[in-house]
């Protein structure tokens, strides 16, 4: 053996040594320091990049706590021994569990603030991201030129998680990444991918062979080094956001992270108006000149039939998911009443009644906000006649909720009663006619123990109040609720998509959140070759966020072509294709979604406020936070939990960890988790 080898060597295990000193873990023959506390929260050192600012996201979404430092900022702290760490009842104190930086050393190699950082990282056994760099020896890599080194546009890469990543932080992931391309003419992502040299342990590979991004142990301290570009709301971020914060916490963190997709099915029972492809209205519907259809509406409503309701269940139980159904029963009681008196629809969906979960969506869809007034288009809200908004009755707004729950009772459907999506999310404020919520909703809800109603994300994103109930939001799918045939969606879709000079009605180009198409969708195939992989994009993208909320379409979408159905199947496909099954996709109803954003709430006001302390000793992670407070904790596998006498299993298993919500028990003024050794 070479002597330099032999004295590298030698000097890293007199590292080691020293850092398993610094965590009070006697080496042979030593005496055990004090244990050092560390800190539940992560130091992030921003310089404004994208990068930065996604994991920085990452953070906020799961509900870790961390600390900014602004290197924009001429008045920001300075990086110093005395910023990093201190003493607590005579212990050391480490304040940051992690450090998340735009590079290796952004405040320069060898300058007083790099140096106190790693060596307190070396001290503590804190890792460190490194957001994005470029491939160099520093970061444990070759270069680019070196060993069949690559770097370039990775748009549309196929890579592929290691075996030492899926063993590793992520775990929950199954096969290959393939990175975005969503518009062939912009590139999307950059990267450098190298030859890892000693100490670097790649998680993912890039299709050219390299990394693009791994684990570099050196000198005491460990690095993950990220080696290609990317912003928060790329797919290949999400997929592996949550095994870098997996990482740089070392498995042990507040806040959890989970994926989640439910579907509403909106207006079951009840038809919905056809869009007319001549017009470019919806003469069903108050949407066409002329106020109730621009003379008599010919065209026939779109329905589910028997046949619909029967493959429903099918495909439900072929995919192991299930759809709830947003309800109108008075809606088909009336449809009954003018078609002889029977439905098959109806008949067939109460056969198959358990396999769904049922929501009320009032009893005939009534619009439950002002009364409106259709002889214009738009519509308006009618007026008193002293000039104020005449608004839909208590009583009225109550029988409409009241009457669809003796229904489902008399039927045998189960429901909860908490949970209301009142038709066209109605009562609620609707700009620009209805600025202000019915004043006659919240005493409705609540005499009807409603406690989560139905808001449109795409007008109110953010969970709000109503009396003494809490707004969902949930999520339009572009899957009109006008459209049975995939022929008709694709021609109103190029209606709202293109410029008036394409022959569209040119909304896109006066609208900040979208852009025209450069040409009209063919009619016959524009659905299935763009509109369905848009749209799933659009979904996955929100069901790997983190993001509870629930989708929402319409029963027409599962008639006539069942147009909702490749939707589906495509986002169920895409996901399954890139995660193990240690990390189900959730499919929550909606009480329990809006006990899940009212707890997230709760605790980032409790984070915001400072009045959350958590830290780890040794084995032991405490948490104190105000009385009541849910706090959501993620753990490795065997966490106990400690109970006023004896232990308990931590959470659920999820993604290889557990997490749950939970609050210190009885008697307890703190929460105590006990880690695996």
């Amino acid at each position: 053996m070479a002597p330099n080898t032999h004295r590298k060597r030698a000097t890293a295990a007199v590292v080691a040594a020293a850092g398993l000193l610094a965590l009070g873990v006697g080496a042979p023959g030593a005496t055990a320091a004090a244990t050092p506390r560390i800190d539940l929260k992560v130091l992030v050192v921003d310089n404004g990049a994208d990068q930065v600012a996604a994991i920085t996201a990452e953070l906020k979404n799961s509900g870790i706590p961390y600390t900014t430092v602004d290197l924009t900022d001429t008045g920001r702290p300075k990086i110093d021994a005395a910023f990093l760490s201190d003493t607590v009842n005579g212990a050391p104190r480490a304040k940051y569990q992690g450090v998340v930086l735009p590079n290796e050393a952004p405040f320069g190699p060898g300058s007083a603030e790099q140096t106190a950082l790693e060596t307190y990282e070396r001290t503590f056994a804190v890792p460190q991201v490194d957001a994005y760099t470029w491939a160099h020896p520093e970061v444990g890599l070759d270069y680019t030129d070196q060993n069949g080194g690559w770097s370039g546009v990775l748009d549309g890469a196929r890579t592929q998680i290691t075996a030492a990543g899926t063993a590793g932080p992520f775990r929950y992931l199954d096969g290959p990444l393939t990175f975005e391309d969503n518009d062939p003419a912009v590139d999307e992502s950059y990267g450098y991918a190298a030859h890892p040299k000693e100490g670097f342990t790649s998680y993912l590979d890039a299709p050219t062979g390299g990394t693009l991004l791994g684990q570099y142990a050196h000198d005491g301290r460990r690095e993950l080094v990220v080696t290609f570009a990317y912003n928060q709301y790329q797919k290949q971020f999400k997929v592996l956001a949550r095994g870098i914060v997996e990482w740089l916490t070392q498995g042990v963190h507040l806040g959890q992270s989970r994926n989640y997709f439910s579907v509403h099915v909106d207006d079951v029972f009840a038809p919905d108006a056809r869009w007319d492809s001549g017009r470019n209205c919806t003469p069903g519907d108050i949407d066409c000149a002329g106020g109730d259809g621009d003379g008599e509406d010919t065209s026939t409503p779109i329905r589910m039939t028997a046949d619909d309701a029967a493959y429903a269940a099918q495909w439900q139980t072929a995919h192991g998911f299930t759809l709830d159904m947003v309800f109108n029963a008075g809606a088909g009681e009336e449809w009954k009443s003018e078609h002889g008196g029977t439905d098959a629809l109806t008949t067939r969906l109460l056969a198959d009644r358990a396999k769904y979960r049922w929501v009320n969506h009032t009893y005939t869809h009534l619009f439950l906000g002002c009364v409106q007034d259709t002889t214009t288009v738009p519509w308006s809200c009618s007026k008193n006649a002293d000039g104020t908004t005449k608004y839909m009755s208590r009583a009225d707004v109550s029988a409409e909720i009241s009457q669809n729950n003796s229904w489902a009772s008399s039927h045998g459907l189960s429901t909860d009663r908490t949970e209301l999506v009142t038709g066209e999310h109605s009562g609620l404020r609707t700009l620009p006619q209805q600025p202000d919520d019915n004043p006659n909703l919240a005493g409705a809800l609540s005499a009807n123990g409603v406690k989560w109603t139905g808001s449109d994300n795409s007008r109110e994103p953010a969970q709000r109040s109503v009396g003494s109930a809490l707004t969902v939001p949930r999520y339009p799918m572009n899957v009109y609720y006008n459209a049975g045939r995939a022929e008709e969606m694709a021609d109103e879709y190029n209606w709202i998509y293109t410029s008036k000079a394409d022959g569209g009605s040119g909304i896109c180009e006066n609208n900040a959140t979208s852009t025209c198409m450069p040409a009209p969708l063919n009619t016959a195939t524009g659905y299935a070759d763009y509109i369905v992989p848009r749209e799933a994009r659009t979904a996955l993208g929100h069901a790997i966020g983190n993001d509870p909320r629930p989708h929402y379409v319409h029963q027409s979408n599962l008639a006539e072509d069942r147009i909702l159905y490749p939707v589906l199947d495509k986002v169920l496909a895409d996901y399954r294709a890139l995660y193990a099954d240690n990390a189900p996709l959730q499919n929550p109803r909606q009480s329990a979604i809006g006990t899940e954003l009212q707890r997230r709430t709760a605790w980032q006001t409790a984070l915001a406020g400072g009045k959350v302390t958590a830290y780890r000793v040794g084995n032991t992670v405490t948490v104190t936070a105000p009385s009541g407070t849910q706090i959501p904790v993620t753990v490795p596998e065997g966490t106990k939990k400690q109970l006023l006498l004896g232990t308990t299993t931590f959470g659920t298993a999820y993604a290889g960890q557990r997490n749950d919500w939970t609050t210190p028990e009885l008697l307890q003024s703190a929460l105590k988790l006990n880690l695996p050794a």
